[in-house]
């Protein structure tokens, strides 16, 4: 390998993990300012740098019941996708104003996080959840 030059990544071989946990969601229930830029919410950002597409399927856990899944998400060879988990509604939509944890499998190793945003009271706060790798 020459000085500088960085290998290509091989599928299979790159960066992530095929199971994700998230133990820390909560939805904001109320917003302020204009939807949907200003819309409290959580967004599940996973990144694919293998050559093959991604399909994750995600789990939502509750506090006081079971839990609800899979949601379907496909992630393209060599891309990155936002999913605002507001807008998950099948096979039923995320609640508002509730403790959840996410549980992400993956054919494909991927790197996981989630991004909260609320947006209450009219000010703006964010925060960037690390997930837990469980391979």
């Amino acid at each position: 390998m020459s000085e500088g030059h960085i290998p290509a990544a091989q599928p299979g071989n790159g960066p992530g993990s095929c199971r994700w946990a998230f133990s820390a969601g909560w939805i904001p229930p109320e917003s302020t300012g204009h939807e949907p830029a200003f819309t409290s919410r959580d967004v599940l950002c996973l990144l694919n740098t293998d050559t093959g597409e991604a399909c994750v399927e995600a789990t939502v856990h509750h506090s006081d019941r079971d839990p609800v899944g899979p949601y379907r998400i496909s992630v393209a060879a060599g891309r990155v996708k936002h999913v605002r988990l507001n807008d998950l509604i099948d096979p039923e939509a995320v609640p508002l104003g509730e403790p959840y944890g996410l549980v992400l499998v993956s054919d494909v190793p991927v790197v996981a996080q989630l991004a909260h945003l609320d947006t209450r009271d009219g000010q703006r706060s964010g925060a960037l959840l690390n997930g837990v790798p469980g391979d």
